[in-house]
């Protein structure tokens, strides 16, 4: 490996090499190893250290092996160390072919008759690395032209509208593990029992005290009737314990205290006491709630009566 890598180029590929991987045996999510993890980045420093030290040690082993051997044997030594690797030499004639140039040797054969005082032109061949590259792009053209012109395949613009669909499916996704990305706008009642049973434990800790263990009410309102200050529905209720009561008074604004996801699970919780019947409750405060279910189903209800009322009319109508 001395013979066709450098030292400036060994410790290098080794230090990559043992860094690359420790990223891919050790999960650090989306940061680098190094920084996730700080024992992972004085781990490869200890490394590079290593690999200089090796480097050091095996240059001065070569000093004092040199300086052991006669004049010819160091002569030889010195014709073997100057030689050209030949990992070098592959490159130089990969180079030369891409070039494609002519030899000094050759080039009366490509000399032109053009004389320019003294100075002669050559008729040199373009470089094969740009013939290819020419071939390439025309080969490219062609397939670019019959996909997008030919056969109408997918256009700039499809590809984006599709990547924001993509991109869409993924945030709901993500918004389905991510309950602390709920707002007042966006909260659903819960339903699972271990949401309600957070919930309860919330609400016993940081709520009982002003509307007491069973939602009849105290300091705070009545939390059993259909009577709500600031509004009732899931969603004003998560609203008021995130934001706080009115203004001077009221409750205080959870959202310092609590996550989004524990809001919505101490909203729906509170939720559970409607129509409950609590030891004391205290006298409604705040205005009627009717939710749009219950509207749709006192207006299906009246409609209901209304028919019936209109049939016993008709009936005795036609029995007159």
């Amino acid at each position: 490996m001395r013979q066709y890598f450098p030292s400036w180029l060994r410790v290098p590929l080794v230090f990559f090499a043992i860094a690359a991987l420790a990223e891919y045996v050790i999960d650090s999510g989306d940061k680098p190893a190094f920084i996730e993890h700080p024992m992972v980045g004085l781990f490869l420093l200890l490394v590079l250290l290593i690999l200089i030290a090796i480097e050091g040690i095996v240059g001065a082993m070569d000093n004092v092996l040199y300086q052991s051997l006669d004049d010819e044997a160091k002569a030889r030594y010195v014709a073997q160390k100057n030689k050209t690797p030949r990992f070098i030499k592959w490159i130089q004639n990969i180079y030369k072919k891409l070039l494609g140039s002519k030899p000094i040797e050759k080039e009366h054969e490509i000399i032109l008759d053009h004389n320019y005082d003294g100075i002669k032109e050559l008729d040199n061949s373009l470089p094969p690395w740009w013939l290819y590259s020419f071939y390439a792009s025309i080969i490219f053209a062609a397939v670019y032209l019959l996909k997008y012109h030919v056969f109408n395949g997918d256009s700039q613009y499809d590809e984006l509208e599709q990547e924001y669909a993509e991109a869409k499916i993924a945030i709901e996704e993500y918004k389905k593990t991510a309950k602390d990305l709920v707002d007042f706008t966006t909260v659903e009642v819960l339903t699972d029992a271990s949401d309600l049973k957070a919930g309860e434990a919330i609400f016993t800790t940081n709520c009982v005290a002003c509307h007491k263990a069973d939602g009849g009410g105290g300091i705070g309102p009545n939390l059993t009737d259909e009577y709500w200050i600031l509004g009732g529905g899931i969603k004003n209720v998560f609203k008021t314990v995130s934001e706080g009561g009115r203004d001077g008074k009221g409750m205080i604004a959870w959202k310092q205290n609590l996550k989004p996801s524990e809001i919505a699970q101490v909203a729906s919780y509170v939720l559970t006491f409607q129509g409950t019947t609590p030891a004391e409750p205290k006298e409604a405060e705040g205005d009627l709630w009717v939710t749009e279910n219950t509207t749709t189903s006192k207006e299906a209800a009246s409609s209901s009566e209304n028919d019936i009322e209109a049939t016993v009319e008709t009936d005795s109508t036609t029995a007159n």
